[in-house]
């Protein structure tokens, strides 16, 4: 995983912010975010939208796409790290779902996880992971990749 601390202060020399929605994660993305002293010069806030009739009223993903695919999908991640990047006015937009475990969720297995980011200059990416292990071992796997595609984006473009 990146060195947050580091991702932290490029993220404040450029003078950049960050915001999360998520789901899977249910804040812990953001909460591992703020364990780094200064991160208030760049986290502009969270969205924990584990319902999904909140990743729409939240975080903007469009209704008929949850209808269509439903939450643990790599368009709703997408539309995830948008809303995140939107609703809270950040320059980047970071977003988590997918299936924590332990069992299947909506005929959706265990370990499957979507990660997104979105960026201003409507960089977007999406990576899906699959994740074998305990329910915090999935959680835990998933804050260390969207952190790492924001280090991607930010420190080493």
């Amino acid at each position: 995983m990146i060195d947050i601390s580091g991702l932290v202060g490029v993220l404040a020399a450029r003078g950049q912010t960050v915001a999360a929605a998520e789901s899977l994660t249910g804040g812990l993305l953001t909460a591992t975010l703020v364990t780094v002293p200064g991160v208030s010069k760049v986290l502009r806030g969270g969205l924990v939208v584990y319902a999904t009739d909140l990743k729409h009223s939240l975080a903007g993903v469009d209704a008929a796409l949850l209808a269509e695919r439903g939450p643990v999908d790599p368009d709703v991640a997408l539309a995830l790290a948008r809303g995140a990047r939107e609703r809270c006015g950040a320059d980047w937009g970071l977003a988590t779902t997918g299936v924590a475990g332990p069992g299947p969720q909506d005929g959706v297995p265990a370990g499957t996880v979507y990660v997104a980011l979105a960026g201003p200059d409507g960089q977007a990416e999406v990576n899906e992971l699959h994740v074998e292990g305990e329910r915090q071992h999935v959680r835990d796997t998933a804050v260390a990749a969207a952190l790492d595609l924001l280090g991607a984006a930010v420190i080493d473009p």
